[in-house]
């Protein structure tokens, strides 16, 4: 195969991929919107986070908003959408990932969307840490504890 056929063969690869993920998005936005959220109501992400030097595996639970630490990574959720019982499932969370180091550096690893069905579309890459998406649910209440 030509070099000029596998970069066409990417790039129609990627488009399929955003339109998919766009359709998904909006979808589940327009079915959460139906729903009729109250205030009271807040979305939370579940999330799988390996320390790949302990092997220490953990599930986080985010609020949106909320930041949580998990080793020296600082996470918070944005956004979170689900599916809809009658469609496919399909979780989708949007995080951003800061790693603050050792030595109090911060740096941004990791801002996007991350899909429980497909952890390899958007994965955060880092040498210590893997983080993907398990579900997302909606809890009432002010206050939400992880577990590390």
């Amino acid at each position: 195969m030509s070099l000029r056929l596998k970069i066409m063969s990417l790039r129609m690869k990627r488009g399929i991929i955003l339109c998919v993920s766009m359709l998904f998005l909006s979808s589940v936005s327009m079915a959460q919107s139906d729903t009729g959220f109250d205030q009271e109501n807040t979305q939370v992400v579940v999330l799988s986070a390996l320390d790949k030097i302990t092997t220490q595996l953990s599930t986080i639970e985010i609020r949106q908003g909320q930041m949580v630490r998990f080793g020296t990574l600082e996470m918070t959720l944005r956004f979170c959408r689900s599916n809809p019982p009658e469609d496919a499932p399909e979780s989708a969370a949007f995080l951003e990932i800061t790693d603050v180091g050792h030595n109090n550096i911060s740096k941004k690893v990791f801002s996007g969307w991350m899909f429980a069905s497909s952890p390899a579309l958007s994965p955060l890459e880092h040498p210590v840490y893997d983080v993907w998406v398990k579900t997302c649910k909606v809890v009432s209440g002010p206050t939400s504890s992880s577990k590390e």
